[in-house]
């Protein structure tokens, strides 16, 4: 009686976990299933009393879908969470929103504009509610799409910046810096948006191409030191021509050479003047005489920049036709020689390094323009002329100034510049420096900047390079501006008494504000009797309220006080905050100054940043480009999976990259790695603890296995460590598709299909993949989250209910053989020779399969012959036998560069093919039991009792 020997191979049986994902499908019902067994819950259950890993969410914006950059943010904290709280830490994650400011205001106003309406003619808490409900609409949304990318928090108590108990400890902290003495009212220049009428934070500007008109203007000489310079004209060179009217210096630097010349002809053109004197710097003149088309001059003195800036004055350029300001030359270490004269025109109240240089010598600072960027009544000319429109077009002030400047003769030459020019985020119209009182923290007083510097001393930075990048920040920034012409947001809790102009700095009426916030909100402030807040002690008709509200950038950056601090689950400061490069500007930065001001040292042990996503040939992702991937398409059409390898695989520390392409060599990885854990899950169907073979009495391929267990291990501890979960996923990757489904499995399909149930070969494999599964599922857990958890539910491992309940397995120390695994891996550069081989032999149809094969292996190298003295290369190589001769090779045989001084003949086995195994064998039916098998597969058929009778 004949046998059918297919019962009788033990196939992997895996129909419970396909090979076909189907993730879209799949994931919001492992969703779900998280949610009906609280999984939150239970990780905190299981958590309570363990030291406490905490990544203090940066808050998105409430105002719209996520975007790629949201993916890219919420899945690497999610997968740093999930690692931690497998390494054993309470990694209780809270995410935030950020629902003040500009851009919620801009889209209620928008909805106004279309109506025909303005947000002046609506009442300010009316107003608000709409704010407040336009944030709470997008903060439902978001949950549920930051959920569907697998990110677990405790999504049912995230923190609002717009929560009433968040605006009442924003209060209590920028009153610390009121009551401090810290925050104080003034009057300098700011970052201005025309069309916002507010001023913008740092964070809040986005720099995109320009074309800005250019001017040569003389400045003539009226007081100088020396004879070749009285008389001359100065000439500056600016691309803001409007800011003229509020120039009230100029500015050489003192290193500089400076050249007067005297003009002896020049083109057409040119408005240069036969005989006059210039000054400009002498690196320069080349450039600058092309420029203004002066075709030939004489140089009649030079003259260093510190001499240039000791006693010598100018007029204005104006001075004739109503300016009556006179210009002294002052040195200034921020001047340059990129373009230009080399002398930079100052206007105190149209530039940062304008206004400080002004200050210290005590110089006018005008106000020129006011809210719509519109020239004020008492500027002489020019009273009416609009900078920039609301809607970001040129006005008239840039020709006006022009225009005149040409018509009083100052005029030298203009043109144009293309360049980068600060924009609003939000409106993306071009902005204006512009002088304004508005609030401020001193980065001097109470040594804020001294504090901040310190603290980040004692700051982990990752990449290394942010802390050097954060430090020349605060380092050089100027004093904080934290007040907004705007209605949504915490208000400014100031009065300011009406006689002094003094605000007032009392503690316990920040307390009583901060109070009545807590119950009611920051619309109290605007629809209470101000007697309410300033109690029996004063008198409000003594005192002016404050209108402003506080930028969004120290509410967000006060978020580690009413979120780390006040919640019981958290600690302070935090393990980590996480977010964008460009938040060294932004959160990074103002939580640093905040908490420095308030509590001496950071909010953070370490800050790690990524970089922004890019399209795949490295453009930012603009709608207007039509290269915009929404991470919504990739999760309904591939599976949020792919999307969580997208952001492990690239370098995050660097922009990162997405396209099509780039997404469809994910998911082929994904079905290299899913494939693995299926293959695992196959072969341990019927899996039973007594089979376990101790590691000391395994096979060495079996050890070495194990060995590459423990390697990985060390690179998901170290990796982990330092948040680089990118060498983890590619060491990972590595592992499965190479070291296990090329190799290994590979090699030991035989065994494990063919061998008896209890050959130690068999067994000592099946233990091997048993401890292979438990590590895998566990160290792809925090990457895959949702594929880790379909496996561990589909083999039934263990007692926990999720995978994500689980730790990382600790792995023996033993099982770590690095001589083992250096001979494993010259025996794998052999195999290579063999394999290459085969494939040749393959392709020229001499052979249809491996297992016909019976390779001679020519080994020159010593090594090589050593490492494979004692293996079954036949096994290893998957042919039905293997001669290895350290005779010289002929010429035709097969070799490659992986494996020199190796050297392949394939030629075919001898005997009959088994029918069981299908390896050509001389011993096949040898045994009458089974007759048409070697003697290894009559023997398993025997022990299974199925032998023919």
């Amino acid at each position: 009686m004949s046998v059918d020997y297919r019962a009788t191979v033990f196939l992997p049986q895996a129909d419970h976990f396909p090979m076909r994902a189907r993730l879209p499908k799949r994931e919001p019902q492992t969703l779900a299933t998280w949610d009906e067994m609280d999984l939150y819950g239970k990780l905190r259950a299981q958590s309570a009393g363990r030291d406490k890993f905490v990544l203090h969410d940066g808050p998105p914006y409430a105002n719209g879908h996520l975007h790629m950059g949201h993916a890219l943010n919420k899945i690497l904290k999610d997968v740093i969470n999930r690692a931690m709280q497998m390494r054993g830490y309470d990694a209780n994650y809270v995410p935030g929103w950020d629902c003040h400011g500009l851009p919620i205001e801009w889209k209620v106003e928008e909805g106004y504009r279309a109506e025909g309406r303005s947000k002046d003619d609506v009442p300010v808490t009316e107003f608000r509610r709409e704010c407040r409900e336009f944030a709470e609409r997008w903060m439902a949304t978001q949950i549920e799409e930051f959920k569907r990318f697998g990110v677990e928090g405790d999504w049912d108590h995230p923190y609002a910046t717009m929560s009433y108990q968040a605006e009442a400890q924003i209060v209590r902290e920028i009153g610390k810096f009121l009551v401090s003495g810290g925050l104080y009212a003034g009057t300098r220049p700011v970052l201005w948006s025309v069309a916002e009428k507010t001023a913008l934070a740092d964070a809040e500007v986005e720099y995109h191409d320009h074309t800005s008109p250019t001017i040569w203007v003389r400045f003539p000489v009226i007081k100088a030191p020396t004879e070749e310079l009285c008389g001359a004209n100065i000439v500056i060179w600016t691309t803001t021509p409007w800011t003229l009217p509020g120039n009230r210096a100029l500015a050489c630097h003192p290193d500089i050479s400076y050249s007067v010349i005297r003009v002896d002809e020049t083109y057409e053109d040119s408005l240069a003047e036969f005989g006059e004197r210039l000054v400009v710097a002498t690196d320069l003149l080349s450039s600058f005489v092309g420029e203004v088309g002066i075709k030939h001059y004489v140089e009649i003195a030079a003259i260093d920049g510190k001499k240039l800036s000791e006693d010598v004055v100018c007029n204005h350029p104006l001075r004739e036709a109503g300016f009556w300001v006179r210009s002294p030359v002052l040195p200034a270490d921020f001047v340059t020689l990129d373009q230009g004269t080399g002398i930079v025109h100052i206007a105190p109240g149209h530039g940062t390094d304008d206004w400080l240089l002004g200050k210290q010598h005590g110089l006018d600072i005008p106000e020129t323009v006011d809210e719509n960027g519109v020239f004020l009544e008492h500027v002489p000319l020019f009273a009416g002329e609009q900078v920039y429109t609301p809607k970001g077009k040129e006005g008239g002030a840039n020709r006006a100034v022009i225009d005149k400047l040409r018509e009083v003769g100052a005029l030298l030459h203009r043109g144009t510049l293309r360049h980068t020019y600060p924009h609003s985020w939000r409106s993306k119209v071009p902005l204006i420096f512009r002088v304004t009182p508005q609030w401020f923290i001193s980065m001097g007083k109470n040594a804020l900047r001294h504090k901040a510097l310190a603290a980040i001393r004692n700051t982990k930075f990752y990449p290394p390079d942010g802390k050097q990048r954060l430090y020349d920040m605060i380092a050089n920034r100027p004093d904080w501006c934290v007040s907004r012409q705007r209605r949504w947001g915490v208000p400014l809790p100031i009065f300011v008494h009406k006689q002094t102009g003094e605000p007032l700095r009392d503690p316990d009426v920040i307390e009583r504000i901060a109070t009545v916030f807590e119950a009611e909100g920051g619309d109290a402030w605007f629809d209470s009797d101000p007697q309410r807040f300033l109690g029996e002690a004063y008198d409000a008709a003594d005192y002016t309220q404050v209108q402003d509200v506080v930028e969004v950038w120290f509410d967000s950056g006060s978020t580690h006080s009413f979120v780390l601090e006040q919640r019981d689950d958290l600690k302070w400061p935090a393990t980590l905050y996480l977010e964008g490069t460009d938040q060294h500007r932004g959160w990074f930065h103002t939580s640093l100054l905040e908490a420095s001001g308030t509590r001496g040292e950071a909010p953070y042990e370490g800050v790690l940043t990524h970089g922004f996503v890019l399209d795949g040939k490295g453009h930012k992702m603009s709608k207007s480009m039509g290269n915009v991937i929404s991470p919504q398409d990739i999760m309904n059409e591939k599976g949020a999976d792919i999307l969580r390898l997208w952001v492990v695989a690239a370098d995050y520390a660097g922009d990162v990259r997405i396209s099509d392409e780039i997404l469809g060599f994910h998911a082929d990885a994904y079905r290299r790695m899913r494939n693995t854990l299926r293959f695992l899950i196959g072969t341990l169907h019927d899996f039973d603890p007594s089979e376990r073979v101790d590691p000391a009495e395994m096979p060495e391929l079996e050890q070495w296995a194990l060995h590459r267990m423990a390697e990985t291990a060390q690179v998901i501890e170290t990796g982990a460590q330092g948040y680089d979960f990118t060498t983890i996923y590619h060491h990972l990757y590595q592992l499965c598709a190479v070291d296990l489904s090329a190799f290994y499995f590979d090699v030991r399909k035989d065994a494990l299909y063919c061998d008896r149930p209890d050959s130690l070969r068999r067994r000592a494999c099946r233990t091997v993949l048993d401890r292979l599964f438990h590590a895998l599922t566990a160290w792809l857990a925090p990457i895959l989250a949702f594929t880790a958890e379909e496996a561990w539910w589909a083999h039934g491992a263990g007692p926990e209910e999720s995978v994500h309940l689980r730790q990382f397995p600790e792995i023996p120390a033993g099982w770590r053989q690095d001589a083992l695994a250096a001979k494993w891996h010259k025996v794998r550069q052999v195999r290579r020779a063999v394999t290459g081989a085969l494939e040749v032999e393959r392709a020229e149809k001499r052979i249809g399969a491996g297992l016909q094969a019976h390779p001679v292996v020519h080994i020159a190298d010593d090594a090589l012959a050593e490492a494979v003295a004692d293996v079954d290369l036949a096994e290893i190589c998957i042919t039905s036998g293997v001669t290895v001769t350290r005779e010289a090779a002929p010429a035709e045989a097969f070799t490659t560069d992986d494996a020199p001084g190796v050297a392949v003949v394939v030629r075919l086995a001898e005997g009959e093919k088994c029918q069981r195994c299908w390896q050509v064998r001389p011993d096949v039916g040898s045994d009458p039991r089974a007759p048409e098998t070697c003697s290894r597969c009559a023997d398993a058929v025997t022990h299974l009792g199925m032998a023919a009778a």
